[in-house]
C-alpha cells in the first residue's frame, strides 16, 4: 500500500507563489522507481493534468496552461515531489492532487492519489 500526502496549499493573492509538497510512504515502496505527477480539480470541473517528473528526475512534463509558471522536482532521499508555483493567477484555484505513476516514465497513468490540497488565488 502508498500512502500519497500533499501539503502547502493556501490562499493567496494573484502574483503569490506557492510551493506544494507531496511525500510518499508505504512498508515495501521503492519510491525512487516510479514517475510522479501533480493535478488540479477545480470546482465543477474534471481533473486536469498539470506537470509530472519521471523517476530520474530526467524528464518533466507541464500542461500549457502552466508552463514558465510552474516547476516540478524531486527529492527521493525524502521521497518528496515538490511543485513550485510562481505568477499565480485565479483560474489556477484548485485542488491539487500528486499521483504515483505506474511506472518510471510518464504514461498519464496514476495508480495511487493523494488527498489532496486546496489552492486559492483571489484577484
Amino acid at each position: 500500500q502508498v500512502l500519497l500526502v500533499e501539503s502547502g496549499g493556501g490562499l493567496v493573492q494573484a502574483g503569490a507563489s506557492l510551493r506544494l509538497s507531496c511525500v510518499a510512504s508505504g512498508r515495501t515502496f521503492r519510491y525512487s522507481w516510479y514517475a510522479m505527477g501533480w493535478f488540479r480539480q477545480a470546482p465543477g470541473k474534471e481533473r486536469e493534468f498539470v506537470a509530472a517528473i519521471s523517476d530520474d528526475a530526467s524528464r518533466t512534463y507541464y500542461a500549457d496552461s502552466v508552463k514558465g509558471r510552474f516547476t516540478i522536482s524531486r527529492d527521493d532521499a525524502k521521497r518528496m515531489v515538490t511543485l513550485e508555483m510562481i505568477s499565480l493567477k485565479p483560474e489556477d484555484t484548485a485542488v491539487y492532487y500528486c499521483g504515483l505513476g505506474s511506472g518510471s516514465t510518464w504514461t498519464g497513468r496514476v495508480d495511487y492519489w493523494g488527498q489532496g490540497t486546496q489552492v486559492t488565488v483571489s484577484s
